[in-house]
């Protein structure tokens, strides 16, 4: 039989920590203020995501089965705003759809006193591409 491959093997151990009931709330605290993200907090204390948000439900006031939705300042930003460009396209929108509705009274008004719709006789179709384009005719 051929000989095994010498491969070292190391035996990772989990280090079993115990944290006080203070030092929860703390960092609790901290979350919940949004001065770190979960994710953050996992890397720097080396606390799995879980336990984490087992500390939350515990000592952050959350209830088991909700959801906590923590997101940091600039989301909040952000956020607020694509809110307020939402806010001013739907104003600018509005403006618009007025416009439109001014001109087509305009054009009613003028129909019924001309005896005639003005849509269909002097409204240009747009061209689509394979129809020719009317010439000009001048006359001197």
């Amino acid at each position: 039989m051929g000989k095994l491959p010498d491969k070292k093997f190391q035996l990772s151990t989990k280090q079993n920590r115990t944290f006080s009931e203070t030092y929860k709330r703390e960092k609790v605290k901290e979350l919940t203020s949004k001065r770190i993200s979960v994710t953050e907090f996992s890397k720097l204390y080396q606390v799995s995501r879980a336990t984490i948000y087992k500390w939350l439900y515990l000592y952050g006031g959350a209830e088991k089965g909700s959801k906590m939705v923590i997101q940091m300042d600039s989301e909040a930003n952000k956020t607020k705003l694509l809110q307020q460009q939402l806010a001013e396209y739907e104003r600018i929108i509005g403006q618009k759809q007025l416009q439109i509705d001014l001109l087509e009274k305009g054009f009613e008004l003028a129909s019924s006193e001309l005896g005639y719709d003005l849509k269909k006789k002097y409204v240009r179709r747009p061209l689509n591409g394979s129809d020719d384009t009317p010439k000009n005719t001048t006359t001197t």
